[in-house]
């Protein structure tokens, strides 16, 4: 396994250089990448909105909007046709999801269903018309009564048809407003996604995609005085809206419709050359220009209003008629209001409402920061992990520090090439994959000693280290990247980031240790000769170790479980930390614009605002302020104006460097999708497990992770740290890494039960993890100091994720010894029942090198 062909040793260092050359890009300047040629790669890793600042917005649409329009249409067409055809009926309605009509004469039915048959004709739907649906049923509970329901796959294809539409409009306005490499795009059956990164105006991109913009030209009815229709009802086919103004003027307005916004071709934001006032002029299409004209002709001295969502925007007078399609709307606009009205009406209506579900905005001053955090952390981590390994193992030591490089070389290069999005809690998956890169190394150095102690040669050690410690790797890595895929197949957002960045770290950790390591050994071999194995200066975990850990196996089971009992009742009694991910409200993080900021100000002046549960406290510095809001009663628009409202309270005294808003809808499908999350984890790691091993070993391993699991969470409630959608990370994370632990511990179990087949089961377990003790103990050992670093200069953002990620892979340590391998002789695992008709290994095996 020591032998590399020329072809194998230039394919291994071509793969790396590859790596390289796509990780380059991000040490140079977009500036510079743009002078280079353009056949050399200068695809850079896109920037999360935690780092770069933008916002990411979850926009709904509204179904019961779609409902409520598509009944109306029904019931327009029922009176349409049926007045056409000349058939007398009565009672026409329309409630929930059903319109009705009674025919008044019953010879009429059969005329009336004929002139009707087209609201019950299917409608193509689907790629060119392949399938299609049936948006209304009929049916005649009585005679003479006939009622249309709409069908849940007709709502269905109006729901995705206004979504696309939607998605159409909402790219458009979000285009105008000149932003950069804006993501848009589907989620779900009725949700659309919108992230622009670095906005610097988050409000003005929610005001703008918070408007339907449907623009329509109506008259108004001066008949009777508009304070009677108020006091009153209104005159039939007339409606009291009321205008933009403070305080709102009400008009008495015409159903009817003259000319709407679809009739537009263009829309500008000018001023007006007599008052000099922002103005938004506009121009119709020919059938628009035509009806404008004949609408204005025949109505000169009356009021025409301009109405867009239901608002009068102004309602001037026809002095003459205006027949050349142009013309201009006015009304104590801003040179902005006016501009983004003119970008709505070009962008044209959205044919449902959008609610925004969720929010979550970041300032480009906190994005540089995170950045810079992320950096300094990354930078001590991997200084702290390469020092712990030249004094752990010398010049190997020195040879893993390359492979390591060589690593996250390829993950930043692997990033880049992807284009995959690196967040704040990315660059936490980077500085995690320092510190469990290494394990597969001190795997194989651990094995390489422990052959040599049996006498082998130098080379002989290198050989039989590398290949058995491959299944053991391999099964290892697998675990992690199952939690991986599940965080990321589940997850959202930075979630989905770390899972991105942890699995890709695990697929070149396994290429780096397995052929890079491998190669850099066999040269050293071959240039050096050494006779002996170089050891660090620093001996951490003494050689042949026989503590006693199977005689403390009943201390530590009831120290677990009376732990894991009263985690559980804290847990049932004590009101878990949980954040807006899980309960909703908003998160919104502020820096005094000068001197300190004031708590107990911040708070009262909130206080009055009426919001509910407000939490304000010192983040980071004195300087900066975290401000909790809870759920708000109304949904999901009520969060929205209670953000509006804290934003017009201290927008003067501070800056606005985070926001998040998750409103009910999300909150419980967060939640959800947390705990399935975790489940599915566990058990798609049981059945990896239980195809390699005996179940015994799967439900152990289970059984020990899940206890781990209990622990992260009740380390959660005792501490008072806030749980998030981060936090989930931070339990797969905890999955994925006891679960290798433990099967590195169960691996060796295995081999050892088919060399030992008359040892006691517990001297077995003992000698196993007495065995693994080094690696164990050290991979724990350069995990955390990458977590610590992590903790120390990454920032308050992702504080309580790395402290859960510390305690976890301490716990986690913990189970692998006293609570995963005393499992096995509680299940009573015997030696009998694992190698049967397998070869005994011997211990004096000689083993010689193969070609690779």
């Amino acid at each position: 396994m020591l032998y590399f062909t020329r072809w194998k040793t230039i394919l291994i260092w071509l793969t790396v250089l590859v790596g390289v050359v796509l990780a380059a890009p991000n040490l140079v300047s977009p500036s510079t990448l743009a002078s280079l040629p353009d056949w050399l790669p200068k695809r850079q890793m896109t920037l999360g909105l935690d780092l770069q600042g933008g916002s990411h917005i979850l926009l709904q649409i509204e179904k019961d909007d779609l409902i409520k329009e598509r009944l109306e249409t029904t019931r327009d067409d029922i009176r349409r046709l049926l007045r056409d055809e000349r058939i007398g009926y009565t009672g026409l309605s329309g409630t929930n999801r059903t319109v009705q009509v009674r025919i008044r004469d019953a010879g009429d039915m059969e005329r009336a269903k004929e002139a009707l048959s087209q609201l019950i004709e299917p409608v193509s739907a689907g790629i060119l018309g392949a399938t299609t649906v049936s948006e209304l049923t009929l049916d005649e509970p009585e005679p003479g009564l006939m009622r249309y329901t709409l069908t849940d796959e007709g709502i269905d294809y109006r729901v995705s048809a206004a979504l696309s539409q939607s998605i159409e409009v909402v790219s458009r306005r979000v285009n105008e407003l000149g932003t950069t490499e804006p993501i848009i795009q589907r989620q779900g059956s009725d949700r659309i996604l919108v992230q622009v990164p670095g906005l610097g105006d988050p409000e003005r991109l929610k005001d703008i995609l918070g408007q339907t913009a449907k623009l329509t030209f109506r008259m108004v009815d001066q008949s009777v005085p508009v304070q009677e229709a108020i006091e009153g009802r209104p005159p039939a086919g007339t409606s009291v809206l009321y205008s933009t103004d403070d305080p709102p003027v009400p008009y008495l307005i015409e159903n009817r419709v003259i000319v709407s916004g679809e009739n537009l071709v263009d829309a500008q934001a000018t001023f007006d050359q007599r008052t000099n006032e922002p103005v938004v002029s506009f121009r119709f299409d020919t059938r628009g220009a035509t009806r404008f004209g004949q609408a204005t002709q025949e109505n000169v001295g009356r009021l025409f209003a301009i109405i867009l969502d239901d608002q009068v925007i102004s309602a001037p007078q026809i002095r003459e008629p205006i027949l050349g399609g142009t013309g201009q709307i006015s009304g104590n606009f801003t040179v902005q209001s006016a501009n983004d009205l003119a970008v709505l009406l070009r962008a044209g209506a959205l044919p449902a409402t959008l609610t925004i579900i969720e929010e979550r905005t970041v300032g480009p001053s906190l994005g540089a920061d995170s950045i810079e955090a992320g950096k300094i952390a990354a930078i001590i981590a991997g200084m702290l992990v390469v020092v712990f390994m030249v004094l752990a193992y010398g010049k190997i030591g020195i040879i893993a520090n390359i492979a390591l490089i060589a690593n996250l070389t390829m993950i930043v290069g692997v990033l880049s090439f992807l284009g995959a999005t690196l967040t704040l809690p990315g660059i936490a998956g980077i500085v995690l994959t320092m510190g469990m890169a290494v394990d597969s190394n001190i795997i194989i150095f651990e094995r390489v000693r422990e052959e040599r102690a049996q006498g082998r040669s130098v080379i002989q050690a290198l050989d039989a280290g590398f290949r058995h410690a491959v299944s053991t790797i391999v099964d290892a890595n697998v675990t992690t990247f199952i939690a991986a895929a599940i965080m990321f197949y589940l997850g959202s957002g930075p979630v989905r980031g770390f899972a991105v960045t942890l699995a890709i770290g695990i697929v070149t950790t396994v290429f780096t240790a397995f052929v890079v390591t491998r190669w850099l050994i066999a040269f050293w071999v071959r240039r050096a000769r050494p006779t002996e194995l170089p050891r660090g200066p620093v001996k951490f975990v003494p050689d042949d170790t026989k503590v006693p850990f199977m005689s403390v196996r009943k201390f530590a089971f009831t120290l677990s479980a009376l732990a894991s009992i009263a985690t559980v009742v804290l847990f049932m009694t004590v009101n878990m930390n949980l954040g807006i991910d899980f309960r909703g409200g908003s998160i919104v993080e502020v820096q005094a614009k000068s001197g300190n900021a004031d708590i107990a100000d911040v708070r009262g002046r909130l206080t009055d605002l009426n919001l509910g549960e407000v939490q304000v406290q010192e983040f980071g510095s004195p300087r900066e302020l975290l401000i909790r809001i809870g759920t708000q009663e109304g949904g999901d628009n009520a969060e929205q104006s209670a953000l509006t409202n804290v934003q017009d309270e201290l927008a003067a005294d501070y800056e606005f460097r985070r926001v998040e808003v998750v409103g009910p809808t999300i909150s419980a499908e967060l939640a959800r999708a947390g705990t399935i999350a975790v489940i599915v984890s566990l058990f798609a790691m049981l059945v990896y497990i239980w195809l390699r091993f005996e179940w015994q070993f799967a439900v152990g391993a289970i059984v020990a992770t899940l206890h781990d699991v209990i622990m992260v969470i009740g380390f959660y409630v005792v501490m008072g740290l806030e749980f998030n959608l981060t936090s989930i990370a931070a339990v797969l994370t905890v999955v994925g890494y006891s679960i290798n632990d433990t099967v590195v511990v169960y691996d060796r179990i295995r081999e050892n039960l088919r060399r030992f087949k008359k040892m006691p089961l517990d001297e077995l377990i003992n000698l196993t993890i007495n065995q693994t003790l080094s690696r164990t103990t050290m991979t724990a050992g350069t995990t955390l100091l990458a977590l610590l670093a992590l903790y120390l200069f990454g920032g308050e953002v992702i504080s309580s994720f790395t402290q859960a990620m510390i305690f976890g892979v301490i716990i986690g340590t913990y189970s692998s010894i006293f609570v995963a391998g005393p499992l096995l002789i509680l299940f009573k695992l015997r030696p009998q029942a694992v190698g049967q008709g397998q070869a005994k290994v011997a211990e004096d095996s000689s083993i010689t090198p193969t070609k690779a």
